[in-house]
């Protein structure tokens, strides 16, 4: 059982971080982004262009290089001084169907990620994951933790160094838990404030510092359910680039039933049998819509559903 985002497909090539030779590959070609939108052609699939590119005036920072493809370099450009006509309000918000279009594209558009993440192949699916995070996380630290100065760009864009105090940042990935809490033959879903009527998924949360996993899933459960966890075990991860996670995919046992949810996390949260999940998964139910296409979350539901949750080979390792 397959999602997105799955490594394996890129060269991540890091000998080459510190020289200029894949800045100078005529086969090199750079993903662009905008606002963690994705430039995609009219049939969905990510638009990728030369590295001197007139449209990446917009930029502010060089493109950044991911690795190697089987085609040559591959680079992720944020194009953040860009500002497009159409509307922008719903950049962001966790359903953004809005579509803004470069002057320099006129047959492509900025779209959500999310939404075409099931249809990538394994490179573009991996470039993707690779280039949004490593924007996401270069746009919210430009300026030097130690000491406020504003940082450089380096290694291609896998460091950040001050000029100021020479403190050395680096990319960092958030660990996210995610879990399939069971009781008996029931599932545990949740709904988000924020979420759409209808959209249900599994409970998850950031790892604490200090916490393993297993705690994570335990504690997390606890404070958003009232349900109590006992066994906990890892199924599976995915890289998460929203904006840079790594989603723990896991599995616990729980040991109580009554639920009881927090407002500011959860809108509602209920056990649904194995038959019902079935109806969900076949778009039947009357209340929960189809899990998102390209999620863990979904792989994860579905696997409990034919039974194969922890049955070696179910994913990808």
């Amino acid at each position: 059982m397959s999602f997105a985002f799955q490594p394996g497909a890129l060269d991540r090539a890091a000998h080459l971080r510190a020289s200029d030779t894949a800045h100078r590959d005529p086969a090199a070609r750079t993903l662009v982004f905008w606002r963690g939108k994705l430039l995609l052609d009219a049939e969905g699939q990510p638009l990728r262009i030369p590295l001197d590119h007139p449209a990446l005036k917009d930029c502010r920072d060089a493109p950044l290089l991911l690795g190697l493809g089987d085609d040559g370099p591959r680079f992720a450009a944020d194009l953040a001084l860009f500002q497009p006509h159409e509307d922008a309000a719903t950049v962001g918000q966790f359903t953004d169907a809005s579509l803004q279009v470069h002057p320099s594209f006129p047959g492509a558009h900025f779209g959500e990620i999310r939404g075409v993440m099931a249809n990538l192949s394994p490179l573009d699916g991996e470039c993707v994951a690779v280039g949004r995070a490593l924007q996401s996380w270069h746009g919210t630290h430009r300026f030097c933790a130690n000491c406020g100065a504003p940082s450089g760009v380096e290694l291609s864009g896998w460091q950040r160094k001050c000029p100021a105090c020479a403190t050395q940042h680096f990319p960092r990935t958030d660990p996210v838990v995610i879990m399939a809490i069971t009781h008996g033959d029931r599932l545990l879903l949740g709904r988000g404030p924020s979420w759409p009527e209808r959209m249900y998924s599994l409970l998850a949360g950031f790892v604490e510092p200090g916490e393993t996993i297993e705690a994570a899933v335990r504690r997390e459960t606890l404070e958003e359910s009232a349900v109590r966890v006992g066994p906990v075990s890892y199924v599976a991860n995915q890289p998460w680039p929203f904006p840079m996670s790594l989603m723990f995919g896991c599995h616990g046992e729980a040991l109580t039933d009554a639920i009881t949810t927090d407002p500011i996390e959860l809108a509602d949260a209920r056990w649904v049998t194995r038959s019902e999940v079935h109806s969900i998964l076949a778009g039947e139910h009357p209340t929960i819509a189809v899990p998102r296409k390209g999620a863990i979350a979904g792989a994860l539901i579905t696997a409990w559903a034919n039974g194969n949750l922890l049955t070696p080979g179910t994913f990808p390792r």
